[in-house]
């Protein structure tokens, strides 16, 4: 993997904490063009990048993560933020999900979750920070169809959009994987999505729903 991190104190204890448990990091750079060279010289299984980095530390890391998608879509992206940004955290999650996350910089404390995010990603599924999904919830014009679902139903989306499997939500939420199946199967009829086949193209459905 490759590590796109200006801050100095937290890439070296990314790179040591990546090391310690097995996985290789072929560069850890400092802004976003030395990224992109990384990338095109050997690119790796999944890029970890900050959202802002130098020159102007606005949005550099989403835009080099953008044009790594573009340009090498086999590549994971995994997107480290200080806050909830939510215009670039829909920009970028709009898009093709597959071998794609949003997480924020305090889930990376969270260890397990860090790693868990990060391996889902490099498998070419889904990691959303569950604050990430949570706000754009919270944001979406399509309140009408939302009203529509029930408690459980929004857990259950809540836990889909952050890229759970259907028995990691069942385990999460103390359910049936059935039930957990059912749910989801009421969630699309009542939010009116067209089905698909397909963990990442259900995902990438339900995102772009909440995040229009």
């Amino acid at each position: 993997m490759i590590l796109a991190e200006d801050s100095t104190l937290l890439r070296e204890g990314l790179v040591r904490l990546l090391a310690e448990e097995g996985h290789e990091v072929l560069a850890a750079v400092g802004n976003a063009q030395l990224l992109l060279k990384a990338v095109a010289e050997d690119p790796p299984d999944v890029v970890i990048a900050d959202v802002r980095m130098p020159p102007t530390h606005s949005d550099e890391g989403l835009r080099a993560a953008l044009e790594i998608r573009e340009r090498w879509p086999e590549v994971g992206v995994l997107v480290l933020s200080q806050y909830v940004e939510k215009r670039y955290a829909t920009e970028l999650l709009t898009g093709d999900s597959e071998g794609v996350g949003y997480l924020l910089k305090d889930r990376v404390v969270q260890v397990d979750e860090f790693l868990d995010a990060l391996e889902r990603v490099a498998r070419g599924r889904a990691a959303f920070d569950p604050e990430v999904v949570r706000q754009l919830l919270g944001r979406t014009t399509h309140t009408d169809l939302l009203g529509r679902l029930s408690a459980r139903e929004r857990d259950v989306l809540a836990e889909m959009a952050q890229g759970h499997t259907n028995a990691a939500i069942a385990q999460r939420l103390h359910i049936s994987q059935s039930g957990v199946e059912k749910h989801i199967n009421a969630i699309f009829d009542k939010l009116e999505l067209a089905g698909g086949e397909g963990y990442s193209r259900r995902v990438l459905a339900v995102l772009r729903y909440l995040g229009s």
